[in-house]
C-alpha cells in the first residue's frame, strides 16, 4: 500500500484539486481560477513524469489563461449608467470566432503532434497533440465565460480519460470520467444563466 501511494500521490493530489475545480466551475465560482493556478503547477510535474509532454506543456499555457480568467471574471463588465462592475455573464461563443479557433486548433495539433513525434519518446503523440491543441480553446472559452467551453470541453475529456488509464493515471482518469457527467450538467445549468444572445 505504501508503494502504491508513493507512486501516485502525485496523482491523487491533482485529482483532489481537479474535483474542487470542476465544482466550482459548475457553479461559475471565481474560486476555481485559484484551485486550478495550484492543480496547474503540481500537473506540470505529474504529466512531465509520465512522458505527457504535450499535456506538460499546456500546463504553462493554463497557469496564463488562469490569471487572465480571474482578471477577466474580476473585472466583470460596466453599466454605463452607473459605472458599477457586475459578473461577466454567461454568453454564446461568437460565431465569428469559431472558424478561428477551429483553424488555429488543427493547426497546433498538427504542429504538437510533429514535434512529439520527432523531438520526443511520447507514445501516445496523436491523443496527447489533440486533446491539448483542444484545451487551448477550452480554456479561453473558459476565461470569456462562453457557454459552449463545456462541449469542447466534454470531447477533451472522454479521450483524456482512456489516455491517462492507458498511462497509468487511474485517479486523474477516473476524474475526467466524471469531468464528461459534469460537464453536461454544466452545459445545462450555464445555459440557464444566460444572459445574451449570441453574438
Amino acid at each position: 500500500m505504501t508503494e502504491f501511494l508513493a507512486a501516485h500521490w502525485l496523482d491523487m493530489l491533482t485529482t483532489a484539486l481537479g474535483l474542487a475545480y470542476i465544482l466550482f466551475e459548475y457553479r461559475a465560482s471565481i474560486w476555481l481560477w485559484a484551485v486550478g493556478f495550484a492543480m496547474q503547477s503540481l500537473g506540470i510535474v505529474l504529466y512531465y513524469q509520465k512522458g505527457l509532454y504535450a499535456d506538460c506543456g499546456m500546463e504553462f499555457y493554463y497557469l496564463a489563461m488562469t490569471v487572465y480568467g480571474f482578471w477577466n471574471w474580476t473585472r466583470g463588465t460596466q453599466k454605463a449608467s452607473t459605472a458599477q462592475a457586475k459578473p461577466l455573464p454567461v454568453t454564446h461563443f461568437p460565431l465569428r470566432l469559431a472558424a478561428i479557433w477551429a483553424v488555429a486548433t488543427l493547426a497546433i495539433w498538427a504542429a504538437l503532434y510533429t514535434f512529439l513525434v520527432t523531438c520526443t519518446d511520447s507514445r501516445v503523440p496523436l491523443a496527447d497533440s489533440f486533446t491539448t491543441a483542444l484545451s487551448f480553446v477550452g480554456i479561453w472559452a473558459l476565461a470569456r465565460k462562453y457557454l459552449e467551453q463545456w462541449l469542447i470541453w466534454i470531447v477533451v475529456d472522454v479521450v483524456t480519460c482512456v489516455l491517462y488509464f492507458y498511462k497509468d493515471i487511474p485517479f486523474k482518469a477516473s476524474l475526467y470520467a466524471l469531468y464528461v457527467v459534469i460537464a453536461v450538467l454544466g452545459f445545462r445549468k450555464w445555459r440557464g444563466q444566460m444572459e445574451s444572445p449570441a453574438e
